[in-house]
């Protein structure tokens, strides 16, 4: 096992644990910005070689820190918190204090799978040894139907 995907599976699960136990408070928008971040994850897990995945996770990592700012702010109970309510409370902002670190290493393991900088994208070189034609190809198209008259074939005018 890679060490990068090791370090990815470790960060969703810190984090889904996190959102869970934060969902005992903060339901609704809170849980659904959170799992939508975590199928990114799973989806940047299952395609180890997607720029799109990772960079998609990482995107809605970053957006999500704004997001639970605003839920946290607007949404947090001043009375009446149960003991249960105060480590949701809490979960939910220590998942928020881990998400920029999150976001660090998820950003190293962008740079590893070959993308680019943020202000300046390097383009990706793709890999030119591939069993599939181009579309820009300088070979001219072989003619289907130029040897069909002289085999018995006959052209049916329509």
């Amino acid at each position: 096992m890679e060490q990068p995907n090791l370090n990815l599976k470790i960060i969703i699960l810190i984090h889904w644990v996190l959102t869970i136990w934060g969902c005992l408070v903060f339901g609704g928008p809170y849980a659904w910005a959170n799992f939508t971040v975590l199928a990114l994850g799973v989806w940047a897990v299952a395609q180890r070689d997607s720029l799109d995945a990772i960079s998609m996770f990482l995107g809605s990592l970053i957006i999500t820190i704004l997001l639970d700012i605003i839920h946290i702010s607007i949404f947090y109970p001043r009375v009446g918190l149960l003991d249960s309510g105060r480590f949701g409370a809490a979960m939910a902002i220590l998942s928020l204090l881990l998400k920029p670190f999150s976001c660090f290493l998820i950003y190293q393991i962008y740079m590893q799978r070959g993308g680019g900088g943020i202000i300046y994208p390097s383009p990706v070189v793709q890999n030119q040894s591939t069993a599939y034609q181009t579309i820009d190809s300088t070979e001219a198209p072989a003619d289907f139907y130029a040897g069909l008259e002289g085999k018995g074939h006959t052209s049916h005018g329509y």
